[in-house]
């Protein structure tokens, strides 16, 4: 795949898995099943992995997809309740392994015990437990911030309501709240005796009625929950449990249910047995999996893997094969992104795929449709394994009506009329309008008001459109001048005093926000939420940042070496900030919102200062005692700024075995170098 067509790829996927994103955790009502979107997520991690200066800023390999729903209140997790990579076959479960060997340095073919569990389809939940009762459940929404279930999870009798003793005067019990499967048919048979909905799958039934407002509803309902993991805890781990498959049996003996059948294994082998058994016996388990769950057993070793940006590296999940199915393909439909990429949508007839309902898949571009040769009328063959890219392989052609006419791409923009060009070389068709175009002005705004940037409530597609339409808002800022057509709002369809007044007020409370969160929703290209994050961390606050973007427009000055130093910035993804920043409209723009907001500094990870606080550290050469990897993540846990590359503003290196360039650069300009055991001496006296 070409660099071109990679951006048209990660661009397609990212809108497509942030709507489905939406459907499933924000609303319980996924359009596709669960292994497409896998897929999907799979696919895009490969590109970005392949290509990591093409990641957009609203990539949602960056985060934990879900939101805290508005009717509930909202719950702030202390730890954060993340979510799991997926591998998909042996290979990559050989693969997990082996780097978690790298990591830690461990011999290959050392031995790693890993628990393996069934993964259950439900909903994650958080329990608190103070003194043994039961005080606070929350979902897990997005990761940091969840929904307030308390009075629902009362209903519960498979939640204990008081620990069995002895426990701990604080601890947080994670697991999944679900519906097995013969309640779910009694359910859904009873609901539709009754002339109501029916729920599409367990998962979704489980999810929607727990989030229900009247908690005798919920209580009515056949939930369970099943208990794998931790959160907060007030004693030291190991008072309880020095292992994952310990922990398991402390789960039981305070009362809980844990997901079985669970095997200790030993090697890939053991792993290999499990998953090809629990395939066989998957439609016989009471509950529905959608694969398993395999963790890493010593929780010594959990804590040095640590995490990444939305998943642990000690654990994964290892996702089911999904099926086939055939369905109509009723349209074929062209959507413009934010970056004027005109990518083209099949509309299918709605298909039953496990319980799921898919009505939509795209096509990718216009080479896609020629080679596969579908049509509006077809009948479609939609890929459901976990190996496969597109979504629809193939068509039919004995069942193609005989008025099926071949689908022409068009060579203008559906939006704006503008000419939709093809450069030569790629696959993408974009649309030449720009600014002038409102899909793409409008993809732009809502980008900046989106849940990770903003996230300013009730201004969604339509809204924004409606704003854009009628000249109120073109730009960000114009977002906070909204209060200017306060009566001409209230006269509009569908709005009156209370709609008028919380969109206000929301749009007032978005002014108060975090600077990594401010960068992101500039939607800078390749700045996804990881680099945001990084950047604040580097510069600070804004005034600095910009300051040194401004200089950096010089290629060879210390401000340009410096924001490529920064780990994982590479030369595309500084030209790109640095073009932000050269082009005037974009200096005032963010100018302009930095005198509107209050935008907070940088707040530090760590609760307590440490030496490496603040410090800007590099890493090179071989070490021994302790990958790079794990070095890197324990000096960032600690406080300090990892960069890539040596430059006057370098704290510390740590050279390792056969040091090269970097540790001459460092001498040169007077760095102080570290040997790998002064590194470990200093972090063990520096833990917090």
């Amino acid at each position: 795949m070409t660099k071109s067509e990679a951006r048209t790829e990660i661009e397609r996927l990212t809108a497509l898995i942030l709507h489905h994103d939406k459907l499933y955790y924000e609303n319980d009502a996924p359009e596709i099943q669960d292994a497409e979107y896998d897929q999907l997520r799979r696919n895009l991690a490969a590109l970005e992995e392949q290509f990591p200066e093409l990641q957009l800023p609203s990539s949602p390999t960056l985060k934990v997809s879900g939101k805290a729903q508005e009717k509930f209140s909202k719950f702030e997790h202390v730890v954060p309740m993340l979510s799991l990579s997926n591998v998909f076959s042996a290979e990559e479960t050989v693969d997990f392994l082996q780097r978690i060997r790298r990591f830690l340095g461990l011999k290959d073919g050392q031995e790693i015990e890993i628990v393996a569990e069934p993964k259950i389809d439900g909903l994650a939940c958080a329990l608190h437990y103070r003194h043994g009762q039961l005080q606070i459940a929350a979902t897990r929404g997005d990761g940091q911030t969840g929904e307030d279930v308390t009075a629902n999870i009362a209903g519960l009798k498979s939640i204990p309501k008081k620990l069995k003793a002895p426990f701990p005067a604080l601890v947080e019990i994670r697991g999944e709240v679900y519906m097995d499967k013969a309640d779910f048919v009694k359910l859904n048979q009873g609901r539709e005796a009754e002339g109501e909905s029916i729920f599409a799958n367990p998962r979704n039934a489980a999810a929607g009625s727990l989030r229900q407002l009247d908690a005798s509803v919920t209580a009515s309902r056949p939930l369970k929950f099943l208990a794998y993991g931790l959160g907060q805890l007030g004693d030291p781990l190991s008072q309880w449990a020095d292992t994952q498959w310990k922990l398991r049996q402390q789960f039981r003996d305070w009362g809980f249910a844990t997901n079985e059948p669970a095997v200790l294994c030993h090697d890939e082998a053991g792993l290999e047995s499990y998953y090809q058994d629990s395939l066989k016996a998957r439609h016989e388990m009471a509950y529905e999996i959608d694969g398993l769950v395999y963790k890493v057993n010593r929780f010594d070793w959990q804590e040095r893997l640590g995490f990444v940006a939305r998943a642990p590296r000690w654990a994964t999940a290892h996702k089911f094969p999904a099926e086939l199915a055939q369905t109509l393909l009723e349209k074929i439909d062209i959507q413009v992104g934010r970056t004027g990429t005109l990518t083209p949508v099949a509309y299918l007839k709605p298909v039953a795929v496990a319980g799921v309902m898919v009505s939509r898949a795209t096509l990718h571009n216009e080479d896609e449709i020629r080679r596969k040769d579908v049509r509006a009328g077809d009948t479609v063959v939609l890929q459901r394994a976990g190996d496969v890219i597109p979504q629809i392989l193939r068509s039919i052609p004995e069942k193609r009506p005989k008025d099926a006419v071949e689908f022409v791409f068009p060579d203008t923009c559906p939006e704006c009329g503008s000419l939709a060009i093809r450069p030569e070389g790629e696959v993408a068709r974009r649309c030449t309008g720009g600014l002038i175009c409102p899909a793409q002005a409008v993809e732009r705004l809502k980008h900046f008001v989106s849940r990770d940037a903003l996230d300013i409530e009730g201004l969604g597609d339509k809204i924004l459109r409606a704003f854009f339409e009628r000249g109120w808002v073109k730009k960000p800022s114009d977002i906070f001048a909204l209060h200017a057509h306060e009566v001409e709002l209230k006269t509009m369809e569908g709005w009156g005093d209370k709609s008028v007044f919380n969109l206000l007020a929301a749009i007032e409370k978005a002014k108060d926000i975090a600077f990594e969160r401010f960068i992101y929703g500039l939607g800078i290209r390749q700045v996804g939420q990881a680099t945001s994050r990084k950047l604040a961390q580097f510069y600070g606050d804004y005034p600095h940042w910009k300051s040194a973007m401004l200089e950096a427009q010089e290629t060879d000055s210390h401000a340009a070496h410096d924001l490529q130093s920064i780990e994982d910035i590479g030369p595309s993804v500084t030209k790109d900030i640095i073009s932000f920043f050269a082009e005037e409209h974009n200096r005032d723009e963010a100018d302009m919102l930095h005198t509107i907001l209050s935008i907070r500094p940088f707040e530090k990870i760590a609760t307590n200062e440490t030496v490496f606080t603040g410090k800007i550290m590099v890493f090179t050469g071989t070490m021994e005692k302790m990958s790079r990897a794990e070095a890197k993540a324990t000096a960032e846990r600690l406080g300090a700024k990892v960069a890539g590359s040596v430059s006057a503003k370098t704290d510390y290196l740590v050279a390792g075995e056969d040091a090269g360039s970097k540790l001459k650069n460092a001498k040169a300009l007077g760095v102080t170098i570290l040997s790998e055991e002064d590194w470990l001496r200093m972090a063990a006296g520096a833990q917090i």
